[in-house]
């Protein structure tokens, strides 16, 4: 049986725990009760109460559900023509589509970095669409010509009295110059409910105006979107890969890199120095296709320095995020798999990458503080587990953290290559201790 959503309690017993904190699984249950984790013990569990599932989980493995810190639901789930020429309600019905498709591949809480994401996230928290929690930073922000910039080489810009983009219209991207537009952008991302900013700070690979070595936004523009994002509590997130550009960004206040790929050791020694996250991806060249051959060979470049971007990060003790930036090409969306297994090969082995995929990406979400939409507790969770201070974690598997969990045929402290197919090895799918696949009963 696959895809019931299954209400009510949910024992597990006979399950190897894998906690995301921890380097080696132990044998043991767990119980959920309502959407937290009540129980996680050793041995057999207690009986089960009128109206719980019981999975016998045959020995095999528990983790926590996994995250990925960069995502684009709308921008993975259509093409770049379906976007530009079809309806406006299109892009949401794929991306509908594609959290639906993330969720069954076990991602249960992922971090979008650009999309008008926020009906489909109350659907899907109110449960009436099947998709992963979602931390949405609404439309990134880019400066004229930047990447963010998809208007035609024609278009008047916005900030000499042109109108918006499409890609501005879909609430993907926000063009704004100068310090008093990047604050009004960014004002305009909270209010629509962003929990944490995402700029633009270098060119892009998909990009049609920039080139990978152009630096994006003055330090007084970044500073600008750094302090406005702090009023609310949360904070700015960059795209960028150079080196020159990471500094600005970082000397600017901004606590998040996002893709870096063509740093040097000194500026990955900075972001170090600076307690900065690296969100970083294991791009491999095939990734992504893109027919335009300058763009086709940026991606190549960035992609060239995937293993030696991993290895300075490890060797200086960077804070790893973890995430894939798939978009534009639905057929490839599935990679977001495989592109995790990847990670084993390039962080220090399988334990080490699912820690970054879970509990290390659960950190980061921490990040966005009071803006925070997973962080508070309910009264019914206070009532059934009192003022525990883990309690509505995610990416880990302890008693009061959100019930997000998968089993996996497969010993995920050897291999991780098992998550690379969804379909066939996660077991069961629990989100928010609901049960959304199951195999086993």
């Amino acid at each position: 049986m696959s895809e019931r959503v299954a209400a009510g309690p949910v024992v597990l017993r006979d399950v190897r725990v894998l906690d995301g904190i921890g380097d080696r699984p132990r044998p043991g249950h767990v119980v959920t009760e309502g959407t937290k984790i009540k129980a996680v013990g050793d041995g057999e569990p207690p009986p089960a109460g009128e109206g719980a599932t019981v999975v016998d989980g045959r020995g095999m493995t528990l983790i926590p559900g996994l995250t990925d810190a960069h995502v684009h639901l709308i921008l993975a789930g259509a093409t770049q023509a379906e976007l530009m020429l079809g309806g406006a309600g299109l892009g949401y019905l794929k991306g509908a589509a594609e959290a639906r498709a993330m969720l069954m591949r076990g991602f249960t809480t992922v971090r979008d970095m650009a999309g008008d994401t926020g009906d489909l996230k109350r659907m899907i928290d109110a449960g009436a669409l099947p998709g992963p929690r979602i931390y949405p930073s609404h439309a990134g922000l880019s400066q004229t010509a930047g990447h963010g910039d998809f208007g035609m080489v024609y278009d008047v810009p916005t900030a000499l009295g042109g109108t918006a983009t499409r890609a501005e219209r879909l609430g993907l991207m926000r063009v704004a110059d100068g310090p008093a537009q990047v604050l009004a952008g960014v004002r305009e991302q909270l209010r629509k409910g962003a929990s944490q900013i995402k700029m633009m700070a270098g060119g892009g690979v998909a990009s049609a105006y920039d080139h990978l070595d152009v630096l994006q936004y003055t330090p007084d523009e970044l500073r600008a979107g750094v302090r406005a994002a702090a009023d609310w509590g949360t904070y700015v997130a960059v795209h960028v890969y150079t080196g020159a550009g990471i500094r600005r960004a970082v000397e600017a206040g901004v606590r998040v890199i996002e893709h870096g790929q063509l740093a040097g050791e000194d500026d990955v020694r900075f972001m170090a120095d600076h307690g900065v996250f690296w969100c970083l991806q294991p791009f491999a060249e095939s990734d992504h296709r893109y027919p335009d051959p300058a763009s086709a060979e940026k991606n190549r470049r960035v992609c060239a320095g995937v293993e030696r971007a991993f290895g300075m990060a490890l060797e200086h003790g960077v804070r790893l995020a973890f995430g894939t930036d798939l978009m534009l090409d639905p057929a490839h969306s599935a990679r977001q798999s495989e592109m995790l297994t990847r990670m084993a090969g390039l962080a220090g082995g399988p334990v080490a990458a699912l820690k970054i995929a879970t509990s290390g990406n659960a950190a980061l979400f921490r990040m966005s503080g009071p803006r925070d939409p997973y962080q508070l507790p309910t009264p019914a969770d206070e009532a059934a587990f009192g003022n525990k201070p883990h309690l509505a974690h995610l990416g880990v598997i302890a008693e009061g953290a959100w019930a997000d969990m998968l089993l996996v045929d497969g010993d995920l402290t050897r291999d991780l290559r098992p998550l690379a197919d969804p379909d066939a090895n996660l077991k069961v799918i629990i989100k928010d201790g609901r049960i959304h696949k199951n195999l086993l009963t």
